[in-house]
């Protein structure tokens, strides 16, 4: 006999929870860019006049940031330093990283920092005191979106993202001391409100249950003031368990790890509006693999937001990625299985332990059994019935066309 309905869900709940990294981080993460934002526009700023704009992009602004496995570890915070009055023609890809490096290196003196400024390919490196856990990279960029749009136009792709878009600096590339229209491509607003659109019905409706739930406590709130943090979504938790179940499957395969970026964006695509973190994780275990598209020679995941980018690209120059990813797939899917099928919670715990951290799922199941509150009340929702919770398959699906694409 499988344990209920509403232990599994629970369960879930539970390590959720445990994966969730404190608000405070995110309070924190928001904090940290606009303070160098701020910095750009100071009155001596060699930037200033070219309208600096600092934002927060991956795991922390999509809400799938978790806890580091343990505390040598530090929070990476991406962030965005987007120079919107310059154009590519007026400048390298060298001169914009070396403009904004001048400006970053300059904060980190006036702040007092005393890990030094790094360099990476694609951004500046900032790491803060030892205490605060946590560096941010800072890419330097420009806008591209109208760029973007008529090269979707031409294709006839979907070009709901593409204002947002910016040119990056990635040296690496042969273009990256040269004065070119030809820049490295990204979205990181664009990608984040895709995300977003995956998860709207739910994310709208746990809003206002929490706004609601703060006027009975009688604290004034409006959905619109509401920070999307403040809330967790199914799809949100579901990604957050998955990045932990790959971590620890390739703790000693770091080279082969499946990149977050597919995971989440997979994940995307499969989810379809499941109030229950069990529903959504079995939804995108059973499809994601449906997404994934094979021209007869390669692998290719598109960027929702530039279909021209292959997030798989990797793969075909090295096939044991594919193969990691399809091998930690269907682990995945058979570990919770197994927990889903379980009879007990000390079952659940037994199926899932290896791969989520035997720590983990210990202080996830003591959770449970110490009867504390699981989740915040906006993030608590009905639970799926057992027969909505499928068993699966381990061949693997390669189709031609995924959905959510013009």
């Amino acid at each position: 006999m499988a344990g209920t309905d509403d232990q599994v869900e629970r369960f879930l709940q539970a390590m959720a929870e445990e994966l969730a990294i404190p608000e405070s981080r995110y309070e924190q993460a928001e904090r940290s860019y606009k303070s160098l934002g701020d910095w750009f526009h100071r009155p001596e700023s060699t930037v200033r006049n070219f309208d600096p704009t600092a934002y927060v992009q991956g795991s922390f602004r999509l809400g799938t940031a978790i806890r580091p496995i343990n505390d040598s570890e530090e929070y990476d915070v991406d962030s965005v330093c987007e120079l919107k009055k310059l154009a590519k023609g007026d400048l390298t890809q060298f001169d914009l990283k070396q403009l904004l490096g001048y400006e970053i290196k300059a904060y980190h003196d006036a702040k007092g920092m005393t890990k030094p400024v790094e360099e990476g390919r694609r951004c500046w490196v900032l790491s803060y005191a030892d205490g605060a856990q946590f560096h941010m990279d800072i890419v330097p960029a420009l806008p591209n979106g109208m760029e973007q749009r008529l090269l979707l136009e031409r294709a006839h792709f979907d070009v709901r993202w593409a204002d947002t878009a910016i040119a990056i600096t990635d040296r690496e590339v042969p273009t990256y001391r040269q004065k070119t229209y030809d820049w490295p491509r990204s979205n990181p607003k664009g990608y984040g409100e895709w995300f977003k659109s995956r998860m709207a019905v739910v994310l709208a409706r746990r809003k206002r249950e929490l706004v609601e739930s703060l006027r009975q406590r009688g604290v004034t709130a409006s959905v619109e003031q509401l920070p999307d943090f403040r809330v967790r979504t199914p799809l949100q938790a579901a990604v957050m368990i998955l990045k932990r179940h790959r971590d620890n499957m390739f703790a000693q395969e770091a080279d082969l790890k499946p990149i977050s970026v597919i995971i989440t964006t997979l994940s995307g695509h499969a989810y379809v509006q499941e109030d229950t973190i069990a529903g959504a994780l079995f939804s995108i275990l059973n499809g994601m693999d449906r997404y994934i598209q094979h021209d007869g020679s390669k692998f290719i995941i598109p960027n929702p937001t530039d279909p021209f980018e292959n997030f798989a690209d990797k793969w075909e120059k090295n096939p044991r990625k594919a193969e990691a990813f399809f091998r930690w797939l269907n682990q995945a899917r058979e570990d919770f299985g197994r927990a889903a099928r379980a009879a007990t919670l000390q079952g659940m715990n037994e199926a899932v332990s290896a791969r989520m951290g035997a720590a983990l799922s210990d202080r996830a199941t003591r959770r449970i059994g110490g009867g504390g509150g699981l989740l915040r009340a906006a993030s608590v929702a009905p639970i799926a019935p057992v027969a909505a919770i499928p068993s699966f398959g381990n061949a693997a699906r390669v189709p031609t066309t995924p959905k959510g694409f013009a």
